[in-house]
């Protein structure tokens, strides 16, 4: 699958199949997502992959909208480092997982970006370092087909904007006419 097509094909997954991710697929998920750019180079991220189900349904509890994590195949928890870079770890572990969601996506294994949780609780449960912040969590897991009626009603009610509307050509207003 060429990025374009991960890229259009991406969803969020909040229901997932029992199978585990072979363990070649999580590497080349991880690879892309230590692939990724940061700024100058410092990659101020850590990543903890979490498979335990008991961790997993713990996690789940920390937040409001993350119960669903606990039937993921996988969740990588994504911590940066805000003494490598201060200014830039937020943005730059964000690139990075962004890189895992559309991999994994290219591998046909679902992912969800999880912001719904309690930093304290899960980086007490995890042992992460005081001086690392949690960013965000992605579930990962082979789809498993369900009618998400939330989602659904979400898309109908919320569309994607056109281009149009959210891209302006040399100064902000300005309508953006390709050729």
């Amino acid at each position: 699958m060429d990025i374009f097509e991960a890229i259009r094909l991406r969803r969020s997954v909040r229901a997932y199949l029992p199978d585990p991710i072979p363990e070649d697929k999580l590497l080349k998920i991880l690879e892309a997502g230590r692939l990724a750019p940061s700024a100058n180079n410092v990659q101020p991220w850590h990543f903890i992959v979490v498979t335990d189900k008991e961790r997993k349904r713990q996690i789940a509890k920390t937040g409001r909208w993350a119960r669903f994590i606990k039937d993921a195949a996988a969740v990588i928890v994504g911590c940066g480092d805000p003494e490598a870079s201060p200014k830039w770890y937020m943005v730059d572990v964000a690139i990075a997982m962004q890189n895992m969601v559309l991999a994994a996506t290219g591998l046909g294994i679902g992912t969800c970006w999880i912001g719904s949780f309690d930093e304290e609780k899960v980086k007490e449960l995890l042992k992460i370092p005081p001086r690392l912040k949690i960013v965000a969590l992605l579930s990962m897991g082979y789809p498993r087909k369900k009618i998400d009626l939330t989602a659904a009603a979400l898309h109908l009610v919320r569309k994607r904007k056109k281009l149009e509307d959210i891209v302006s050509y040399e100064v902000y207003g300005r309508p953006y006419r390709p050729g």
